[in-house]
C-alpha cells in the first residue's frame, strides 16, 4: 500500500512538472512572438457576447495624445516602474483588507498582460499569472511595444477594441488624429468601457475627462512618456 501511494505521488509530481514546463514554454513563445506579431485575438474578445470590431494599427499611426492620456489616467509612473507600481499595490492591499471586490493597483503593463494572455475578472490565481506575464513583457517587449499593444487590444466600447476602432466609432475618423479632448474621453472610459460614455459624458466622468485633458500637456512636457516616444 505504501509503495502504491508513493508511486501515485511520484506520478502526480511528474504530471505537475510537465504541466508547469509546458506552460512556461508556451507562454514564453507567445511573449516572444507578440513582440513582433500583432495580437490576433484575445480571450476577452472571444468571450464577448457582442460582435467584435477591431483594427490593429502601429503606434506611429495612433495620435500620441492617446498615449499621453492613458498615462495620465491609468499609470503616471509607466516610464519609471518595471511593470509594477509598489505604492499602488500597497494602497490596493489596504483597500482589499477592508473587504469587497479585490483590487489590483494595476499598471498599464499589468493590464496589457491581462488583456493579451488572460481573462477579465479578479482572483489571486489570475493576478499571479498576470504578474508572470507582466514580468516577461517588460523584459522582452519594452515600454514602446507594451503601449502599442495596449492601445490595440484594450476594450474601448461595447464590442469595440483598440484605438482605431474606438476613434472610428465615436468620432468618425482615424486614431491618427485624436485631439486632446477626444483622447481623454477614450482614456477615462477604459476602466469600464461598456458603462462609461465617451461621447457627451456627464457629471463626474465629464469632470474627470477634463482633468485628464489638462494633464496631457504635463505628461508630454514632463517626460512621463519619454520611454514611449524618444
Amino acid at each position: 500500500m505504501h509503495r502504491t501511494m508513493k508511486r501515485i505521488g511520484i506520478f502526480t509530481l511528474r504530471i505537475l512538472a510537465q504541466i508547469i514546463l509546458w506552460f512556461v514554454g508556451v507562454s514564453l513563445l507567445l511573449v516572444i512572438a507578440f513582440k513582433w506579431v500583432p495580437v490576433p485575438i484575445t480571450a476577452t474578445m472571444i468571450m464577448d457576447e457582442n460582435s467584435v470590431t477591431k483594427d490593429w494599427e502601429a503606434l506611429e499611426n495612433i495620435d500620441p495624445n492617446l498615449a499621453y492620456a492613458v498615462i495620465a489616467a491609468e499609470d503616471a509612473k509607466f516610464c519609471e516602474h518595471w511593470g509594477f507600481d509598489a505604492q499602488a499595490i500597497e494602497k490596493a492591499a489596504l483597500d482589499n483588507a477592508k473587504g469587497g471586490r479585490i483590487k489590483g493597483g494595476s499598471t498599464i503593463s499589468q493590464q496589457t498582460a491581462k488583456n493579451v494572455f488572460l481573462w477579465q475578472g479578479g482572483g489571486y490565481f489570475r493576478k499571479g499569472l498576470e504578474a508572470w506575464f507582466t514580468f516577461w513583457i517588460e523584459a522582452v517587449w519594452g515600454k514602446e511595444r507594451i503601449m502599442e499593444v495596449y492601445l490595440n487590444v484594450a476594450e474601448t466600447g461595447i464590442g469595440t477594441y483598440g484605438a482605431e476602432a474606438g476613434a472610428q466609432r465615436y468620432f468618425g475618423h482615424s486614431a491618427a488624429r485624436l485631439s486632446p479632448d477626444e483622447a481623454s474621453r477614450i482614456a477615462v472610459a477604459l476602466p469600464q468601457p461598456k458603462k462609461r460614455a465617451v461621447v457627451n459624458p456627464g457629471g463626474w466622468l465629464l469632470r474627470h475627462g477634463n482633468r485628464i485633458e489638462r494633464s496631457i500637456a504635463d505628461v508630454k512636457q514632463g517626460g512621463l512618456a519619454a520611454c514611449v516616444f524618444d
